[in-house]
């Protein structure tokens, strides 16, 4: 499974880097404007720390508008990715960029429907928000695990991307259902790295070895 970071913070992206662990970066409107950046300067920055794909948000509704602003966020940097609403408009400007060859990330999906239609339009990668779901008594999982399905059925080549990521369980249960990748905002990695039983098990390893009056080095 593929792990994409979910900021436009880009020291929080290099810190986490580093690591080797971070597949590709997931931005949108509402990130970029709590880092109080400017939105072409900061995909530039993350692109050039991060070799997978970085996803950018249209902010348009209209399909002319949406292809103007994807292909000005797509000539960024070749690792963009385009992201685009699940509508009738964000589906046809997901076709126009698939044809040429820009990867598309069809988001703010809630139903396999939705899921199909953005296949067939060439999408790179389908967003399932299953957190959002859940909110309103669905469950999101079934959905991934439905979309899954349907695209293993058909063998679509698009991604299934988890999204709406609310717990490290959530990302087990995704990766158990099948989801290609999981977007996450950065403490989720660090959560799923930290266990009070590694860091026991480390302290009493640590405190036998002291008693040896040994280095390695």
């Amino acid at each position: 499974m593929e792990l994409f970071i979910d900021t436009a913070e880009i020291e929080e992206i290099k810190s986490l880097n580093v690591t080797g662990l971070i597949d590709g970066v997931t931005t949108n409107p509402s990130l970029i404007a709590k880092s109080g950046r400017n939105i072409l300067q900061t995909i530039e920055e993350i692109c050039n720390e991060v070799s997978g794909p970085v996803i950018a948000e249209v902010t348009a509704t209209d399909f002319d508008n949406m292809i103007l602003e994807g292909r000005k966020l797509s000539s960024i940097a070749q690792n963009v990715a385009i992201k685009v609403p699940l509508t009738f408009d964000g589906l046809r400007a997901c076709k126009v960029f698939s044809d040429d060859g820009i990867m598309v990330n069809v988001t703010l999906c809630f139903s396999s429907a939705q899921a199909l239609l953005a296949a067939k339009a060439g999408a790179s990668f389908i967003s399932p928000f299953i957190g959002r779901l859940d909110d309103i008594g669905s469950n999101g999982l079934n959905l991934i695990s439905e979309i899954t399905e349907i695209y293993s059925i058909y063998d679509f080549d698009t991604k299934v991307l988890a999204a709406s990521i609310r717990s490290v369980q959530d990302i087990i249960d995704s990766a158990k259902m099948g989801a290609d990748v999981a977007t996450i905002p950065p403490k989720f990695l660090k959560a799923m790295y930290n266990h009070p039983l590694t860091d026991k098990g480390l302290a009493d390893f640590l405190a036998d070895w002291k008693k040896t009056g040994q280095t390695i080095l």
